[in-house]
């Protein structure tokens, strides 16, 4: 248990922050689709609502599988590469890393014609398609000499306010483990927070024993946070379209979806001329799978042989199984040497046997819906030369909604969704992303063309970057493949670059933490094969 001697300390910030989750960032998450499809698809910006004839149709427009007047099976594995440049207190770290991956893989059935009578439709196709609709992989490193602050300031400012005594009853000294503890006036102290307590990390002041302080404050800090994040939002399609008279097209798809997400984060400090502490690691692990249903249906009206018209709708994705979430957190120390009394009241010098305190795990469930999503768009065909497209696709991030029932009363599961409500309207706005392409053809050879625009789902209130515009993306687009009457092959590649901010850990004052800015440059290549049948 922690004895600590009462040492002068610096400026602490006294003021108790929440602790708080905010899990809308999991619905947008699970929610933003910068690019999906086939290789003939991203070669043209994206999925489009008033083009057919491809297995992209499957999980876009499914009025377009009306087009097809024979089976198919196709194949999309996919190369995505990743180079981030992350500025942390004046230092930039460059880091890159490559995922592999099956984008889509479908199977089209297409049924007789319908010769026999003028009513009803000329054809009804069926088709059954694996879809990748988000990559969740990421990596970067920010690291800088912070000349403010710790993270070990957070917990201070966690643990302000609650006594010696309580961090530690948040202990389990047999096991070794530190618990969250949410105390009766609605104060959570975390379980991070009850581990620097055992570690003497913070202490409190002999004066005032519900303020903290901690050692080797005031000296510079050397700052490493790394992240590594893998998984992908994949889903399970059956669709099912028809062909009235080549001329009105009607499709829809009921998909079942899954989310897979796993990140490790790392925070390391090494103190500059620390006489306590030569620095600490703290280790964040996480992961959360969940499954959800959607459904989306569409039309596509042909006006005469060179426009067509296409408008397509997708339901939020509903959880259909909660998001099962395990956090597991750790704090190791590298102790110089630490005073403390000892047992008759005297001041001593030691070094604690263990270095580590590993945080009891959380698990929660928590259920989320995503964005409804309405495109439309045109297409306008250059007699057998090729076609250009064009598309605007709105999105309801606004109307993003996270429940549980994991509380056993349930004013606190109503009281939990109301929260990210409230986050969800302060933080997001509705979006209208634009898509454009064309492709060209020469025979059995087709070259496309493509961009897209997607603005910023985050609102200018909430950081620099947003209200700069900095994190509306574009994104450019090029393929080439080739097609006849048995087989078909398309590449593709979309390169778009995106930025996002990355803050460590968080302060009252805003002055005296810091936050990193990346440059996020990816690359996507995609090679689509198939077969007619």
């Amino acid at each position: 248990m922690n004895k600590c001697i009462g040492i002068t300390a610096g400026l602490l910030l006294t003021a108790a922050v929440s602790y708080g989750q905010d899990y809308s960032g999991d619905a947008f998450r699970y929610s933003e689709q910068p690019v999906t499809g086939t290789a003939r698809f991203q070669g043209l910006g994206g999925n489009h609502a008033a083009l057919g004839g491809d297995a992209s149709n499957a999980w876009g427009n499914a009025a377009g599988l009306g087009f097809y007047n024979r089976s198919e099976i196709s194949i999309s594995p996919s190369l995505r590469m990743l180079n981030n440049s992350t500025n942390y207190l004046g230092q930039t770290t460059n880091t890159s890393k490559s995922f592999p991956f099956v984008g889509s893989a479908t199977a089209v059935f297409a049924g007789m014609p319908n010769n026999t009578s003028s009513r009803g439709p000329r054809r009804t196709v069926w088709a059954i398609s694996y879809s990748r609709q988000a990559s969740l992989g990421n990596e970067f490193v920010a690291q800088g000499q912070n000349n403010r602050s710790s993270v070990v300031d957070s917990y201070i400012e966690n643990a302000n306010g609650t006594s010696g005594a309580n961090l530690n009853s948040q202990y389990d000294s047999g096991a070794n483990i530190a618990y969250p503890t949410t105390y009766s006036d609605g104060y959570t102290v975390g379980g991070l927070t009850a581990a620097a307590y055992q570690h003497y990390l913070i202490n409190p002041y002999p004066q005032d024993t519900l303020s903290y302080f901690r050692y080797d404050d005031g000296v510079p800090v050397n700052q490493r946070a790394s992240f590594s994040s893998s998984g992908a939002v994949s889903q399970w399609g059956v669709s099912i379209a028809s062909n009235f008279k080549d001329k009105f097209y009607i499709g829809g798809t009921l998909a079942l979806s899954h989310t897979k997400y796993n990140y490790t984060s790392v925070i390391n400090e090494q103190y500059i001329g620390g006489r306590v502490f030569r620095g600490i690691q703290e280790n964040n692990d996480y992961s959360v799978t969940g499954n959800g249903i959607n459904l989306s249906v569409g039309a596509i009206y042909k006006i005469d042989k060179s426009i067509q018209l296409g408008v397509t709708i997708i339901s939020p994705t509903w959880t259909t199984r909660s998001y099962q979430e395990t956090t597991d957190q750790s704090l190791t120390i590298d102790p110089i040497a630490i005073p403390r009394l000892d047992n008759n009241g005297n001041p001593v010098n030691f070094i604690p046997d263990l270095k580590t305190i590993p945080v009891a795990p959380n698990d929660f469930n928590f259920s989320i819906s995503t964005p409804l999503r309405l495109s439309g768009g045109v297409t306008y065909f250059l007699g057998k030369s090729g076609f250009l497209t064009a598309t605007a696709e709105y999105v309801n991030y606004g109307g993003m909604r996270v429940n549980t029932n994991y509380y056993t009363a349930g004013g606190d599961n109503q009281a939990f969704k109301q929260d990210q409500t409230s986050y969800v309207k302060s933080i997001y706005q509705n979006t209208v992303n634009f898509r454009v392409g064309g492709e060209f053809r020469s025979g059995i050879f087709r070259a496309r063309v493509g961009g897209a625009y997607l603005p910023s789902a985050y609102k200018s209130t909430f950081d620099l970057l947003a209200r700069n515009g900095d994190r509306n993306t574009l994104m450019y687009s090029a393929g080439l493949g080739v097609r006849n009457d048995r087989f078909f092959a398309d590449l593709a590649g979309v390169f778009y670059t995106t930025k996002t901010s990355y803050t460590p850990y968080y302060l009252n004052n805003s002055s005296d933490y810091a936050s990193a800015a990346l440059t996020n440059k990816y690359a996507n290549f995609t090679l689509s094969v198939g077969a007619f049948f």
